[in-house]
């Protein structure tokens, strides 16, 4: 638990404990079955939203809980604190704030309130076999045809595939038009024809979460389904949000390398070798001063991009450089802190090493971290 950032304050504090009882109650319990069956159930998202954790940074007239970036961050944390990566939450949140700072008021009264409560679970869908971080090369489409769009294609690796009600699908309204003839479309996937969910991939990591496939087969949407309203708005759209996207990878990053942390401290406390605890070991005190060090570091520098967030001065290079530096960090950490466990953080009984495997997407996701660097290249 962190209770000395700049951000924090008595009524924040409060709220982490209310979103720790829930995590520890409605979510812990339940990861080793999600890894198997490969998704949450249905009902911890009901549950969340009665305890206003889905969308604790929006407005309240829109449904959410009326709170601050910093309320969001809260509950990211306290997920990771726990090493839990099924429930699919971070990208739920990030459809919302689609929807609040680009959506139509009629989308935001429609939509919102849904998402908060649960009864609609939302995932972007952004990804193609052929298109990853490069979004100019989708070749999903979704052209007019009298009174509706007809959308045409496919997506993968889109987080909360298998249990999505909203879907927000980047697509080609003017297929010739390059970037901008990208727009973002509201589908509704609930008796929805021409629309097919893949297989739940088999991933390295967070086993929990259903990331699948998605089709496209002449699937038809109302002509208000274009988000904003507007045609070939999508991609300064996505620009405008990537952002949110990027800082709370950052802020995920930064709790799991605190984690990290004191697991490894409390083994090397315990663990025995040569006739003494590791601790007492220079070795490994000298390695977990470096990581103690590190923690710090980002701990101060993802503190600087929450509040930048919260007073709404968070720039594009920032957010990229949040989380390239953190995921990297976040996989080197845990890796050092795997080390100390020997033959036991190979073991995925061990936490380390379920850490390790769920880590190593957070440099792809979001935008890869090669595509940061040049993001921030740009500024120089």
């Amino acid at each position: 638990m962190n209770t000395t950032s700049p951000w924090m304050t008595p009524e924040l504090e409060g709220f982490r404990d209310a979103v720790r009882r829930f995590v520890n109650a409605e979510i812990v319990p339940h990861q080793e079955t999600w890894k198997k069956q490969q998704h949450v159930d249905r009902a911890v998202w009901s549950k969340a939203g009665e305890m206003g954790m889905l969308l604790a940074d929006i407005p309240e007239d829109f449904g959410g809980s009326g709170g601050s970036f910093a309320h969001q961050c809260i509950v990211f944390e306290e997920l990771s604190y726990v090493g839990d990566t099924a429930f699919g939450l971070h990208v739920h949140a990030i459809v919302a704030h689609y929807l609040l700072n680009q959506g139509t008021e009629a989308q935001k009264k429609k939509y919102l309130p849904k998402l908060a409560s649960g009864e609609m679970i939302a995932a972007i869908a952004m990804t193609e076999p052929g298109a990853g971080s490069d979004l100019k090369g989708i070749r999903t489409t979704a052209l007019k045809d009298g009174d509706a769009y007809v959308l045409n294609g496919s997506k993968t690796f889109i987080s909360n595939g298998y249990m999505a009600d909203l879907i927000l699908v980047v697509a080609k309204t003017e297929p010739t038009a390059g970037a901008k003839g990208v727009s973002l479309m509201l589908l509704e996937t609930r008796d929805c024809p021409g629309f097919r969910v893949g297989r739940i991939l088999e991933k390295l990591g967070q086993k929990g979460q259903d990331t699948c496939e998605l089709f496209f087969d002449g699937v038809r949407m109302p002509l208000d389904s274009v988000l904003g309203g507007v045609e070939g708005k999508g991609f300064a759209q996505l620009m405008n949000e990537l952002p949110y996207e990027r800082t709370i990878i950052g802020v995920s990053g930064v709790a799991s390398i605190e984690r990290a942390l004191r697991l490894t401290v409390e083994h090397a406390r315990e663990r025995k070798a040569f006739g003494q605890a590791l601790i007492e070991m220079q070795n490994t005190r000298f390695l977990l001063a470096e990581v103690k060090t590190e923690a710090t570091v980002a701990r101060t520098f993802i503190d600087r991009c929450i509040v930048d967030m919260i007073e709404g001065r968070m720039d594009t290079d920032l957010a990229s450089m949040a989380k390239y530096w953190i995921s990297d960090l976040q996989c080197t950490t845990i890796d050092k802190c795997l080390q100390l466990f020997g033959g036991y953080g190979y073991m995925m009984e061990y936490p380390i090493a379920q850490m390790y495997a769920d880590a190593r997407v957070q440099r792809i996701y979001g935008g890869a971290n090669e595509i940061m660097k040049e993001i921030i290249s740009r500024s120089l």
